[in-house]
């Protein structure tokens, strides 16, 4: 299973530990990294089994999961630029005059009316929640959509794809199968983010890839591998250093 349907998958009490037991291994709800229970890990000196130590590689790698969902696109999370400033202030223990202070907004009963707000916000997210929740039980005829990977850029009408779509994309595009050649590049946006998912396919994390090197995956993929990367990088799904030395797959 994909990173990202582990994710959008998962419950509210399970993202906000940021990881899932999956038979025998703790995966990692943010990059899908996994840890074998029973296996004993070392780091620095000090020995950890699997949960702590998944634990910690949340701490290290992502910060927190406060820290790695409040970065998420704004069109993820349905926050407003000021209600992420807000948030991460609040989260860093800021005291309402502290807040009033270093955005330079109104005065402490301002940022008690957007401490109010967020609040009402979050009721109206608990019962949405579950209006949905009770929706599935009785809507028979949902389709399943894929989820969409949370390093897109921009999340719009072209991520509305079925799991049927997305197969009958994939055949017509891949022939011989994902491990195979791209038939041909895809004139339309939706076919492109089903077909770019697939070759992101190819790609491992916490790897960093030279220019060379993922020039040479995506040519095995496409003759136009510099239009493959391009569209890799702008669909969120490949990062690169400024001076395109170093490439890696977004978590």
């Amino acid at each position: 299973m994909r990173e990202s349907e582990l994710f959008w998958g998962a419950s509210v009490e399970e993202i906000k530990r940021g990881y899932i037991q999956q038979g025998e291994h703790y995966v990692c709800l943010l990059c899908g990294k996994a840890m074998e229970k029973g296996i004993v890990f070392h780091e620095d000196g000090v020995y950890y089994e699997a949960e702590r130590f998944m634990r910690l590689h949340i701490e290290n790698t992502h910060q927190s999961v406060f820290d790695y969902l409040i970065d998420l696109d704004k069109k993820l999370t349905g926050l407003t630029d000021h209600q992420n400033r807000l948030l991460r202030l609040f989260y860093e223990g800021k005291s309402d005059a502290d807040v009033q202070k270093e955005m330079g907004i109104g005065s402490a009963s301002t940022i008690r009316n957007h401490r109010f707000i967020l609040k009402e916000k979050e009721r109206q997210a608990k019962v949405f929640l579950t209006m949905m929740e009770l929706l599935k039980e009785k809507d028979n005829y949902a389709p399943v959509f894929i989820d969409y990977h949370k390093t897109a850029k921009m999340v719009d009408d072209r991520y509305n794809v079925t799991k049927e779509e997305n197969e009958k994309l994939l055949m017509k595009f891949f022939p011989e199968g994902t491990k195979g050649q791209l038939k041909t590049f895809p004139p339309k946006e939706k076919q492109r983010l089903v077909v770019l998912r697939a070759v992101a396919e190819r790609f491992t994390y916490e790897t960093i890839y030279g220019e060379k090197e993922i020039n040479q995956i995506l040519e095995e993929v496409y003759h136009d591998y510099v239009l493959l990367r391009r569209y890799l990088i702008e669909y969120g799904f490949l990062d690169r250093k400024p001076d395109g030395s170093e490439y890696w797959l977004k978590k």
